[in-house]
């Protein structure tokens, strides 16, 4: 038996490259679908119900993406056809967007681009996982965090680089999207591409038998084995579960439409219904046999999920509620609270909005910067305390927003969202990596992403509701709502199981 081979620091960073450009497109996204959405024509409360497809396409899209690459090779690899299969469909869509006549194909687009980022991104997390030994993932993962941060630092601050330092406008006629948006989006779908082709073409990967072997290398030295449930999942298993989640999603539409609920609960009892019909579906397919069908596999794969992954999960969700929450509310939130702005037609309103594409660089430009320190801090404390300080620091600095009148000192608590979300995009797959089987890593990162989008689609459901009924309109809340949320994670993560630091 054999172990991996140490990379070294350029070879880590050549297979990391790619994540710039998936970073550089999904910060675009981020910052400035919402400005969007509101120039085509969105109310404030409508938008969360609008970013819903990019949570959606996630929950489905990359559990099937894992599944398949765990189950690919041809001629250029393992994951590299679905980094390059991603980055054509994501940067066609880059340069389409910003051109959307109406609402509805800008909400579209977002689907469509959304579904192309996850075909990328979902295989680089699995790719850390297939090419370094489990003493390099963290330094792999925090690579990754450093290209994200700095990708999403200069698709952030663009359109602002646009107007201020090129004289491009930012402001256009009612219902049309201003020029330094339109010009940012052209760059970064040619930036996504030509750096997935940089990895494509620097790093080779492992074949399968190489993989196994170094698999069947690990059990022996590590007790990842023992946190592995590799039982048969029976039919009624499905059943059982299956019919839980679809109670209820039942339970949820009935209530919804009883008591007049907002319409976008709908959409989360729909989605458990749905998860309920699959697993009925795979339960079937187990009953006649057919244990290799891709449902069957997933489902089963899911239900088998190692304990670390089951304590990780609460984690995320509460991470990325918070963090869904800033994503939308931000642009809404600081140029209403704080430039006392609502009309997205006015220049003062996308002065605003501008700056919150400054702010998101500062926090991705920290997250760049922060993530080759933590490391350094994980080894002489441990990756469980590390996440734990990352996320009270950048809860409070979310939260902490609400304090501040004056845009400048914005900046502030982004430095604390900065470190939180430089850890987010390392720490917890550092830790997952150590518990999962190499045959599997792509099934299960595709999996472990529910985590995250769960939350993102609950988020899009109950945040319209909660800033209109409960908020009375006042975005800003929702920022305190989603650094709350952070800290809870930070609590949460300290009894998560690292098996590989135990080792």
């Amino acid at each position: 038996m054999s172990n991996k081979t140490r990379l070294s620091f350029w070879q880590i960073w050549n297979m990391s490259f790619g994540f710039l450009g998936i970073q550089f497109g999904f910060a675009l996204q981020n910052a400035n679908v919402s400005r969007i959405f509101e120039t085509l024509g969105a109310n404030v409360e409508d938008i969360p119900i609008l970013w819903i497809a990019a949570p959606v396409t996630g929950l489905i899209v990359q559990p099937i993406i894992g599944h398949m690459s765990d189950k690919t090779w041809n001629r250029l690899g393992r994951r590299r056809p679905y980094f390059l299969f991603g980055a054509i469909f994501a940067s066609a869509a880059l340069l389409f967007m910003p051109n959307s006549p109406a609402l509805w194909i800008a909400a579209g687009t977002l689907w469509i681009m959304d579904a192309s980022i996850n075909i990328s991104m979902e295989p680089f997390r699995a790719f850390v996982g297939d090419m370094l030994p489990n003493e390099q993932r963290t330094q792999g993962f925090a690579m990754q965090s450093f290209f994200i941060g700095t990708g999403a630092v200069v698709g952030s601050v663009l359109p602002y680089v646009m107007t201020n330092w090129l004289n491009i406008s930012n402001t256009a006629p009612e219902g049309i999207i201003p020029p330094s948006v339109k010009w940012s989006f052209y760059i970064g779908g040619f930036v996504f591409f030509l750096a997935i082709l940089w990895t494509i073409f620097s790093t080779k990967e492992y074949p399968p038998e190489k993989l196994k072997e170094f698999e069947e290398a690990e059990r022996q030295t590590t007790n990842k084995q023992e946190l592995i449930n590799e039982e048969e999942v029976l039919s009624g298993r499905f059943v059982r579960v299956g019919g839980l989640f679809g109670l209820i999603g039942l339970l949820i539409v009935v209530v919804t439409w009883a008591m007049h609920l907002e319409k976008e609960l709908y959409i989360m009892g729909g989605i458990l219904l749905l998860f309920f019909l699959l697993m009925i579906m795979a339960s079937a397919l187990k009953s006649q046999k057919k244990d290799e069908n891709a449902l069957v596999e997933i489902f089963s794969d899911l239900l088998r999920m190692p304990l670390t992954m089951k304590q990780l999960a609460l984690v995320q969700f509460f991470t990325w509620v918070g963090l869904f929450s800033m994503w939308i509310y931000t642009t809404a939130g600081v140029t209403s609270h704080i430039y006392g702005a609502t009309d997205p037609t006015t220049k003062l309103y996308n002065d605003g909005a501008d700056w919150v594409n400054v702010l998101f660089a500062v926090y991705n430009g920290v997250a760049a910067l922060v993530a080759f320190a933590l490391p350094v801090l994980a080894k002489y404390t441990n990756r469980k305390i590390t996440h734990f300080i990352s996320l009270v620091i950048g809860g409070i600095g979310l939260a902490s927003i609400y304090l501040f009148k004056d845009p400048t000192w914005l900046i502030l608590p982004m430095v604390g969202v900065g470190v939180a979300w430089a850890s987010i995009l390392s720490m917890p797959y550092a830790i997952l990596t150590g518990s999962l089987p190499s045959n599997k890593m792509g099934i299960y990162m595709g999996i472990f992403n529910f985590f995250i989008v769960i939350p993102q689609i609950l988020a899009a459901t109950i945040l319209g509701f909660m800033v209109k009924d409960l908020f009375e309109g006042e975005a800003i809340y929702a920022l305190v709502f989603g650094g709350i949320s952070m800290v809870i994670a930070a609590v949460l993560v300290l009894f998560v199981k690292d098996v590989s630091a135990e080792n």
